[in-house]
């Protein structure tokens, strides 16, 4: 069994090109491929920036990004504050060959396991010692030169630019939750809309703002226009919204699954005089998403 091991947030660019050795590695020694990941996020175990840390992926899509790579066995291992502290040698003796039958260690260019692992050569060193072989993969750059990772997809998204993401990622973002009740003051000026509310609570959700996106619910695929953000023109609450106006679209979806894929930021959150305002607005942004489509 040839072994990657890793949260994977994201399953971006380079740790695509992780899984790629991975997988190609695997089949050219005629062995299976393994992903060890782990959930939850050891952040939220270990109160690293518990308070603000948002997932690019939930564990159903990491599961389902990872096999659609190819990867023959995908493991989740709890994470805990006793799993924290086992040592590099004790992970890999206990875990990567005893619990899985690993031969192989993939090891990326910032990879680290265990409580006392200080870089990815150390891993090497003692991966190799105790009988892994050791495959080392790349650091992947973007187009600026800097190494893709989660927590730069995370900085893209936070400031609305999702194509800057998409590529980092290498597909576009996604949101899946449930349609939800709202206050259904969009029907009133002509634009209904779906609310979401997510599945995965710690789901980065991008800027506050109006977004191209594709829509997918009831086994159909549209274009909409979907607004986050507190709602300034209508409400004077905190809390924020995910609401989707899909275009050629009007049937009752509630309690309903809806996915958004993000393509494209139309325009910053802003508060509007009166409804007539918000939704001559609302014609301008529809006409600008449809430009962009």
């Amino acid at each position: 069994m040839v072994i990657a091991t890793g949260f994977f947030d994201g399953v971006h660019i380079g740790h695509r090109e992780v899984i790629g050795q991975l997988v190609a590695s695997a089949k050219a020694r005629g062995e299976e491929s393994m992903v060890v990941s782990f959930w939850p996020h050891p952040r939220t175990v270990l109160r690293k920036e518990a308070r603000t840390l948002r997932l690019l992926s939930s564990l159903q899509e990491k599961r389902e990004l990872l096999k659609a790579l190819g990867v023959d066995h995908v493991e989740i291992l709890p994470f805990t504050r006793e799993f924290a502290s086992l040592t590099m040698e004790e992970f890999l003796r206990e875990y990567i060959i005893g619990e899985f039958g690993g031969t192989a260690v993939m090891i990326g260019y910032d990879n680290r396991m265990g409580s006392d692992c200080t870089d990815p050569s150390q891993l090497a060193e003692t991966a190799r010692r105790i009988g892994l072989e050791v495959l080392a993969t790349p650091m992947v750059p973007s187009e600026g030169g800097w190494a893709v990772s989660s927590t730069k997809i995370r900085a893209a998204i936070e400031a609305g630019d999702m194509e800057s993401a998409s590529k980092m990622l290498g597909s576009p973002y996604t949101l899946l939750g449930v349609v939800v009740a709202g206050n259904r003051l969009g029907r009133t000026i002509g634009f209904p809309t779906a609310n979401m509310q997510l599945y995965e609570p710690l789901k980065l959700v991008p800027a506050n703002g109006v977004y191209l996106v594709m829509v997918e619910t009831c086994g159909v695929r549209r274009y909409g226009m979907c607004n986050i953000g507190v709602r300034p023109t209508v409400s004077s609450g905190n809390a924020r919204t995910i609401e989707t106006n899909i275009f050629d679209f009007d049937d009752e979806i509630y309690g309903l699954d809806i996915k958004l894929t993000f393509l494209r930021r139309i325009r910053e959150e802003r508060t509007f005089g009166s409804l007539a305002a918000l939704g001559i607005q609302l014609e301008q942004d529809k006409a600008e998403c449809i430009r962009n489509i």
